[in-house]
């Protein structure tokens, strides 16, 4: 039935964008199959009026003209219907180019790869400018290898509630969430998910690679209203310490840990293969620093180092 209709709102469309003088009823219905099917003139009538108001839903301009007989037609003129050209400054272009590539090892890689053509056709360099990715020394990705990620993006799309099986940092083992998804950000190459979760009965964000097992969708409405404004970023960013109000020193294996020397206020090379760094830091910085195992060992403060300690110990007891 939808594909019908379809059809059918696909050839009423195209009937009144290409004929040069307004189509009435009585010669649209001959020009449409589905319209000489529609049976009497009433049926006829109901059928064309919804196809018209879903036309003109759609953006689609009709025009009803009046001719000097008082006849009524109907037509779409050509510029009124033109989309305007496509204008695309080298910033925009290479983050659409950017954004399409974070679905090439996704199910809708084909579609993605369709678009793209489109907009460079409209507008988007070609390649072997300084944005494309096949010629340029230093390209950008965003990676999207966690089996999560597709599921969750049509579940935030959709608003549909999901359940799965998340391993925080500090736990041995995996539990079950079940969350309501808003929305999907990636940050420092990792993709994270802010939602509610309806077991704490709070917003959560929760790290895509931690995620283990598939994502179940599930029926229903959501319980909890989403915010206009999601922070995913920002959250994340307190956990890795951006908002710093403290200094931490640590001792970093040599040739480890790029992360965190890029934060450091301050590194002093070590003879005997570590590092000394000096890391500012807010709430979190202690899950992260477990991240990198054995190659880091925090100094001070003491309350830091034991937190490392503790979730080091909850890891190996699993």
């Amino acid at each position: 039935m939808a594909i019908a209709k379809a059809e059918r709102l696909m050839n009423l469309a195209l009937c009144l964008l290409g004929t040069r003088r307004p189509l009435s009823k009585r010669e649209l219905r001959g020009s449409i199959e589905a319209y000489l099917e529609a049976g009497n003139d009433e049926s006829f009538n109901r059928m064309f009026e919804r196809d018209k108001d879903d036309l003109r839903e759609l953006g689609l301009v009709i025009e009803t003209v009046e001719s000097l007989d008082g006849d009524i037609g109907y037509l779409a003129r050509r510029d009124s219907n033109r989309l305007p050209a496509v204008s695309l400054d080298a910033e925009e272009a290479a983050a659409l180019g950017l954004a399409a590539k974070v679905w090439q090892q996704a199910r809708l890689a084909g579609a993605a790869s369709g678009a793209l053509q489109k907009l460079r056709a409209g507008g988007m360099p070609e390649a072997g400018d300084p944005y494309d990715g096949q010629h340029s020394a230093i390209e950008p990705r965003i990676p999207v290898h966690e089996a999560a990620f597709e599921p969750l993006m049509l579940a935030c799309r959709d608003r549909r509630p999901v359940v799965f099986d998340y391993r925080k940092s500090n736990a041995a083992r995996p539990a079950s969430r079940q969350v309501e998804p808003w929305a999907l950000e990636c940050w420092r190459g990792h993709w994270y998910l802010a939602g509610y979760d309806r077991d704490r009965g709070a917003e959560r964000v929760f790290r895509l690679s931690r995620i283990t097992g598939k994502v179940r969708s599930r029926a229903g409405q959501y319980t909890a209203a989403v915010p206009d404004v999601v922070t995913v970023r920002e959250t994340v960013a307190s956990w890795a310490g951006d908002t710093a109000d403290r200094s931490a020193l640590i001792r970093l294996r040599a040739g480890a840990g790029y992360p965190l020397r890029a934060r450091a206020t301050a590194v002093r090379e070590g003879a005997d293969g570590w590092d000394e760094l000096e890391i500012p830091y807010g709430h979190g910085l202690d899950a992260w620093l477990v991240e990198f195992g054995p190659d880091v060992v925090v100094v001070e403060p003491a309350d830091l180092r034991a937190d490392v300690v503790d979730r080091l110990r909850a890891v190996a007891k699993g």
